[in-house]
C-alpha cells in the first residue's frame, strides 16, 4: 500500500505545487533550521499558503480532530520524545499494532518525521489539529515538563504574571500593575500553575498541601488530571500568595473565601475565580477559568430539540415576566441566555444585561460587569438600570434574596427579565424561589417559563456500535421508545478518531416548563415538589431523562450518559 508521504508528494507535484527538487531542497532547510515545511516552502517562495491550504484540504483525506474533547492514554505519549513533539508540534492519539495515530499542525511534516528512529517500525495515520491545540496537549501530557518546573524555580526562567488591580473607575483604560515580589520562588510557582491552567485550558485547578506534598489537579474537558509534585521549598506559602495576589485575608484560615482577580499571563489579561474552604490539615483553594464565549449560537443552534427551542423562540412574545435557565454550573446556562439575548435584540427595543463576569460582547446590548467589592451587586445594578426604562433586562444569576427580590419586582412592572438558577429541574427551580422567600402569588404572577438543560458527551460517529436493549431494562428505565418496532441504541467503542474514548463533542438537552392553571393552583396551595413535577408531566412536559433518552435513540449519545447526568422519573 503506498505510503502517506508518498501519497502527499504526490499530490504537490501532480498539483504542479512543487517539483520534487524543490521538495527536496525544502525538505534540507526544514532539517537545518527546523519548523514547519509548509512555511519553508513559502518563505521559499514555492507556494502559497493558500495554495498549500487549497490542495491539502481538497485531495488529502486526512481527519480533522479536535484535541481538545478526547483523552491520550499517557503510555502512548511515552513513544515521541518531547523534544521531537515539540519540534514537529506533534503527538500520538493512539496506536494498534504497527500503525501510529499522530495528530500534527501541519501534514507536510510527515516528510521529515517518517525516517527518524523513533517511527521505524510504524505505519504513521496522521491527523490534523490545529497549532494551539497541539502545544496545549503537549504540556497537558508529558507531566515530567511540569514537574521540572515546579521542582526547579529557582533555576528556571518563568514568564512573569502581572497583577492587575481592580479598577475604581469602571470606565479606567490605564489599571495600575503590581509587579511586586515577582521574583521570588513562591511567586514563580505560583505564576507556573496559572501560566499551566491557560496553556492546558483547564476550566479549574484544585491546590491541596498536606505533609509537605503539593497535590494539584486540573480539569479538563470536564476530567481531573492530578499531578502530585515534591516542595522543595514552597508549601503553605503558595495559598499565601494566591490569597494576596487576588486580595483575600491572608491572616484568616478558618473560613471560606472566595474573589475574582485578573492577571497578565503570556501577554494577555485572563480573569479567575477563587475560593479558599478551610479544611482539616489546612486549606483548599480552587481556582477557576470562566469559559469565554467566541461566538454567540443562534436558538437554533444550540442543540436543542426542536420542541425546546421552539418554545424558547417563543420568549419573544412576551413584553413582561421572568423567565428562567437552570442547570448546574458548566452545562451552558449563559450561552442559552446569550441566544435569547440574540434573538430577542431589534433597534426599538433597549436591552441592558448585569453580568459577573461579561462573558461574550453582544451587539446593540448594554452590557454591565457587578462589582460586587464596591456594593454594586446584580441588585444594585437592577435598581440602576430601571432608571433607564429598559424593555429587557438580562440578570447573569439569581443567588440571594435581594437579586430575586427586584428581579420579580422588574417582571412585574412591565419589563421582561431574564436570569439564571442553579438547581437540577425545571420543576424544583420553583420550589427553590420558594425558599428564598418569594411568595407563591408573586412566582405566578411573574414567571412565565423555566427551561433546564445538560451537556451529555456526544458519541463518536466513527465507531459508535449499535445494539438492541432488553424490552424489561427499557420498561425499568421508563423509556418512551415513540412507538419505534425495532429500537438501537448506542455504545462508545473508542477508535482513533476520538482517540479511543468512544465520545466526540457534546449533545445539549432540555426541559422546558410552561404553566398551566393546575400547576398555578399547586404553587398557591404549597403542594409538594414531587406532585408538582406529576403535574407538569402530566402536562406534557418531557423531562431531562427522556429528553436524553430520546438524544441515545438518535445514536447522539449512551444510555450510561444519560443515566449518569440525569435525574429518575417521578
Amino acid at each position: 500500500m503506498i505510503s502517506f508521504s508518498d501519497r502527499l508528494s504526490a499530490i504537490l507535484t501532480a498539483q504542479k505545487l512543487l517539483t520534487r527538487d524543490q521538495l527536496g531542497q525544502a525538505l534540507k532547510w526544514q532539517v537545518d533550521i527546523g519548523g514547519n515545511l509548509s512555511d519553508i516552502i513559502v518563505a521559499l517562495k514555492f507556494a502559497g499558503h493558500k495554495q498549500l491550504a487549497a490542495v491539502l484540504s481538497k485531495d488529502l483525506g486526512v481527519t480533522l480532530f479536535d484535541l481538545k474533547h478526547f483523552e491520550i492514554d499517557p503510555g502512548i505519549v511515552k513513544i515521541i520524545p518531547l523534544n521531537i513533539a515539540r519540534r514537529y508540534q506533534i503527538i500520538p492519539t493512539s496506536k494498534s499494532a504497527d500503525s501510529l495515530s499522530l495528530a500534527m499542525a501541519d501534514p507536510l511534516n510527515i516528510f521529515a518525521i517518517e525516517n527518524l528512529p523513533e517511527f521505524r517500525g510504524f505505519k504513521i495515520n496522521p491527523v490534523i489539529s490545529p497549532f494551539h491545540d497541539i502545544q496545549q496537549a503537549i504540556e497537558l501530557y508529558y507531566p515530567a515538563v511540569f514537574k521540572a518546573n515546579i521542582n526547579d524555580l529557582l533555576e528556571e526562567s518563568i514568564s512573569p504574571v502581572e497583577i492587575i488591580k481592580p479598577e475604581k473607575n469602571l470606565f479606567s483604560s490605564s489599571p495600575d500593575i503590581d509587579y511586586s515580589g515577582r521574583e521570588a520562588p513562591v511567586v514563580k510557582a505560583v505564576n507556573l500553575i496559572l501560566e499551566e491552567m491557560v496553556k492546558t485550558n483547564a476550566s479549574e485547578a484544585l491546590i491541596e498541601i498536606s505533609d509537605k506534598r503539593l497535590r494539584i489537579r486540573f480539569r479538563i474537558s470536564g476530567l481531573l488530571k492530578e499531578q502530585e509534585l515534591s516542595l522543595n521549598g514552597p508549601d503553605a506559602s503558595i495559598i499565601a500568595r494566591l490569597k494576596s495576589m487576588s486580595g483575600l485575608e491572608i491572616t484568616k484560615h478558618d473560613v471560606y473565601q472566595q474573589k475574582r482577580f485578573k492577571t497578565g499571563i503570556l501577554g494577555r489579561q485572563v480573569d479567575f475565580n477563587i475560593t479558599v474552604l478551610p479544611v482539616a490539615f489546612g486549606e483548599r483553594v480552587v481556582l477557576r477559568l470562566p469559559d469565554k464565549i467566541q461566538v454567540v449560537p443562534d436558538i437554533k443552534d444550540l442543540g436543542f430539540a426542536d420542541y425546546a427551542a421552539g418554545i424558547l423562540s417563543q420568549v419573544s412574545r412576551f413584553s413582561s415576566g421572568l423567565f428562567l435557565v437552570c442547570g448546574p454550573g458548566g452545562t451552558g446556562k449563559t450561552t442559552t441566555l446569550y441566544a435569547l439575548l440574540k434573538s430577542l435584540s431589534s433597534p426599538d427595543k433597549n436591552i441592558v444585561t448585569i453580568e459577573n463576569p461579561v462573558e461574550a460582547r453582544l451587539g446593540g446590548i448594554n452590557q454591565v460587569a457587578a462589582e460586587p467589592d464596591i456594593g454594586f451587586t446584580f441588585a444594585a445594578g437592577i435598581r440602576s438600570i430601571l432608571l433607564q426604562d429598559p424593555n429587557i433586562i438580562m440578570v447573569g444569576e439569581i443567588g440571594d434574596y435581594d437579586t430575586v427580590d427586584m428581579a420579580v419586582k422588574s417582571a412585574l412592572t412591565g419589563h421582561l427579565v431574564l436570569s439564571s438558577l442553579d438547581t437540577d429541574t425545571a420543576t424544583s427551580a420553583v420550589f427553590k424561589l420558594i425558599d428564598m422567600g418569594v411568595a407563591p402569588y408573586l412566582i405566578n404572577s411573574s414567571l412565565i417559563g423555566i427551561i433546564a438543560q445538560r451537556l451529555l458527551r456526544k458519541l463518536c460517529p466513527h465507531c459508535k456500535e449499535a445494539y438492541v436493549l432488553n424490552k424489561k431494562v427499557t420498561e425499568d428505565l421508563k423509556i418512551n421508545l415513540h412507538d419505534i418496532v425495532e429500537p438501537k441504541f448506542y455504545k462508545a467503542k473508542g477508535c482513533p478518531h476520538c482517540f479511543n474514548t468512544g465520545y466526540s463533542g457534546k449533545v445539549a438537552i432540555a426541559e422546558v416548563l410552561q404553566f398551566s392553571q393546575k400547576m398555578r393552583e399547586l404553587i398557591s396551595a404549597l403542594a409538594s415538589e414531587q406532585a408538582f413535577r406529576q403535574a407538569a408531566c402530566l402536562g406534557g412536559m418531557q423531562t431531562l431523562r427522556q429528553a436524553g433518552f430520546d438524544a441515545a435513540l438518535k445514536g447522539q449519545t449512551t444510555i450510561e450518559e444519560v443515566l449518569r447526568l440525569t435525574e429518575p422519573e417521578v
